[in-house]
């Protein structure tokens, strides 16, 4: 079925993921209504009927990120035996994640970049301390396992967790190959995990 003889939740629902792809492959911020509108084989006005504003779009694109990526984390998490398989699990999700939808890290970090306060910005704020509470949640659940460290700082292994991922897809999107995360994110986790098990 064609965009637009879809009823008005599945319409929205497909302008969104149209939105990720073309993230994909161009800079979000180059993304104009008239370019989703086109992809789709819709009219302008057909488009404005679902979402009034393009913030309101962004606003959706940030919402259904923030919700696919936290469940697809929570599946993945809640599948591992303990705290440090759990955040390897969440680790390699988040990469396979942007491996899926490369347009996603430019997105985020398009709306965090911006200047002015919008309701996407807040939306990417909001994941990303989600995330880091997830993190700081299952490095905790370590310690009182004794996986991890005892002396370990939570909030800076929160912190370099975020920022190692982080690293590696800024490094892939310098590169021009998002795949090459999938060969590189095993190591690099091997080395954070290293620094915070509990040694002997």
């Amino acid at each position: 079925m064609s965009p637009r003889h879809l009823p008005a939740d599945e319409r929205r629902a497909v302008t969104v993921e149209t939105v990720v792809a073309l993230a994909g492959e161009q800079n979000p911020s180059e993304i104009t209504t008239a370019t989703i509108a086109e992809r789709m084989q819709l009219s302008h006005g057909a488009l404005f009927r679902h979402f009034p504003t393009k913030e309101a779009l962004w606003g959706a694109v940030m919402e259904w990120v923030a919700e696919r990526l936290m469940a697809r984390i929570e599946r993945a998490v809640q599948a591992e035996a303990s705290p440090l398989a759990a955040l390897e699990a969440m680790f390699m999700t988040h990469v396979d994640f942007v491996v899926e939808h490369p347009g996603v890290p430019r997105m985020l970090f398009g709306e965090l970049q911006r200047a002015e306060p919008s309701a996407p910005k807040r939306m990417a704020q909001t994941l990303l301390r989600r995330y880091g509470e997830r993190v700081r949640a299952l490095l905790e659940a370590g310690r009182a396992a004794g996986e991890i460290d005892p002396a370990l700082d939570l909030a800076a292994a929160a912190t370099l967790f975020v920022g190692t991922v982080q690293g590696l897809v800024v490094q892939s999107l310098l590169a021009g190959d998002v795949g090459r995360l999938r060969g590189e994110a095993p190591a690099v986790l091997n080395i954070y995990l290293r620094g915070i098990r509990r040694q002997g």
